[in-house]
């Protein structure tokens, strides 16, 4: 007898709202390796970004300690902020083993 295939369901893709989206491109512009050497990052408008995701996503960066934010003639913002100082930073630990030595008691 042969089997029968197993008709697999495609998962329901979900959409991204716009100031998802908006976020996600301002985010990787700040992420840029040029942008976290230089501490600084030129966010541009887009047409296509709406007032309101624009307003949103603005809004959330400058609730932001340490973030400066300048705004340009072309509508577009200057972010700029201070290197992390060393106690701010986080190590990396690569492919360190761990050893897990026994309790002294």
């Amino acid at each position: 007898m042969a089997k029968a295939a197993k008709q697999v369901k495609p998962a329901a893709r979900q959409e991204m709202s716009s100031v998802e989206r908006l976020g996600l491109r301002v985010s990787s512009m700040i992420n840029s390796p040029r942008a976290m050497e230089r501490c600084s990052a030129l966010i541009h408008r887009l047409d296509s970004d709406q007032d309101a995701d624009w307003d949103e996503v603005m809004g959330r960066i400058a609730e932001t300690d340490g973030v400066n934010m300048i705004f340009q003639d072309d509508g577009g913002v200057l972010l700029e902020w201070e290197p992390p100082s060393d106690e701010d930073r986080v190590l990396e630990t690569g492919d360190i083993e761990l050893i897990e030595e026994p309790a002294p008691f």
